[in-house]
């Protein structure tokens, strides 16, 4: 017999949100999240698609109401439009939202498909408009690609949200224009201040951006009044006065949102992670490989609940390691 009571953690909070990663893969190799060379899991690890919908079923029976597939790039996964519309079929049903974060290259193709199978929302992670920095950013010549997606997300009746990553000294000046830009065009957009997860090329503090500085120096160009918007997620939102758009920020190292946290993260090995900052996981792929997969899984995100953690705790300094060795296309971005 199964368990369908809600998810609550030890510190009372109930447990709605879901962010289901469909692949650790990316086409897009961003400083700041991976190296270069980054080697990625064989396949025979990684959840089939059957296993991430009846995950995703069972996640909703314990009272998830807001899935968001996620990567690495998750429109790379072969036939992953499937796996949508299976869930898309829920909307109504016990989930009230099924969405997906991207960086937006494959959009173009797929906008259509992922609007008829009831998304209604995407996050398109964008951190520059210039083509030259783009590349150097994502080691990739995608810009283009991008905003094409973008636009046909648009067209197709989605509604956009600009995930962006401060950078200081690479994107810092561009900011303010990437503000105008999204709200000129009806796009929401979030601000994130980097995270130290995994190993990457350089040194991540050489390019932290407190966003409180970032939120001064707006201020100085548009008129920003906080808003208590809630999209389900960990950001703080304003109206921007001079584009009517909404602006986001999420504080993961000036100013933790974990009070309220209402989430946890499969990766696409179904490995549950608790908190994003933390080690503390279980595995949902054996239970899933199990003789006996209902009453694992069940048994499973029981103890998920118990050991999931108050608070995460990012420090961001000098020759310090990580956070986590895993890096956040392996989390599940």
């Amino acid at each position: 017999m199964t368990c369908s009571e809600p998810l609550v953690d030890a510190f009372k909070r109930r447990i709605s949100y879901l962010r289901l990663s469909v692949t650790d893969r990316c086409d897009l190799r961003c400083s700041y999240c991976m190296p270069e060379r980054m080697t990625f899991l064989p396949k025979k690890e990684v959840l089939s698609l059957e296993e991430l919908h009846k995950l995703a079923l069972a996640f909703i029976e314990r009272g998830i109401t807001k899935i968001r597939l996620t990567g690495g790039e998750p429109l790379v996964r072969r036939d992953v439009i499937e796996l949508v519309q299976a869930l898309g079929r829920k909307l109504g049903d016990g989930l009230d939202e099924l969405t997906l974060t991207t960086n937006g290259t494959r959009l173009e193709e797929f906008a259509g498909d992922l609007f008829e199978a009831g998304v209604r929302r995407v996050n398109v992670s964008l951190d520059t408009m210039d083509g030259q920095l783009f590349e150097e950013l994502s080691r990739r010549d995608r810009l283009v690609q991008v905003l094409r997606g973008i636009a046909e997300a648009k067209r197709a009746g989605l509604q956009v949200k600009i995930n962006t990553v401060a950078l200081k000294g690479i994107n810092q000046s561009e900011i303010p224009f990437l503000v105008e830009w999204a709200g000129t065009h009806g796009h929401d957009m979030t601000l994130i201040e980097v995270m130290p997860l995994g190993e990457v090329d350089g040194e991540r503090v050489d390019h932290y951006l407190p966003l409180p500085a970032v939120r001064d120096e707006l201020e100085e160009r548009f008129t920003l009044t906080d808003i208590d918007d809630d999209t389900g997620g960990p950001a703080r939102y304003v109206r921007v006065g001079e584009t009517g758009g909404r602006l986001g920020f999420i504080t993961p190292l000036t100013n933790n949102f974990c009070a309220t946290c209402n989430r946890i993260r499969v990766t696409a090995t179904g490995q549950l992670y608790a908190c994003l900052g933390g080690a503390e996981k279980v595995d949902l792929r054996a239970a899933l490989r199990s003789d006996s997969p209902d009453a694992n899984l069940a048994v499973a995100l029981d103890e998920a609940m118990r050991i999931k953690p108050e608070k995460h705790d990012f420090r961001i300094e000098e020759g310090a390691a990580p956070a986590q060795p895993r890096h956040m296309s392996m989390t599940g971005g």
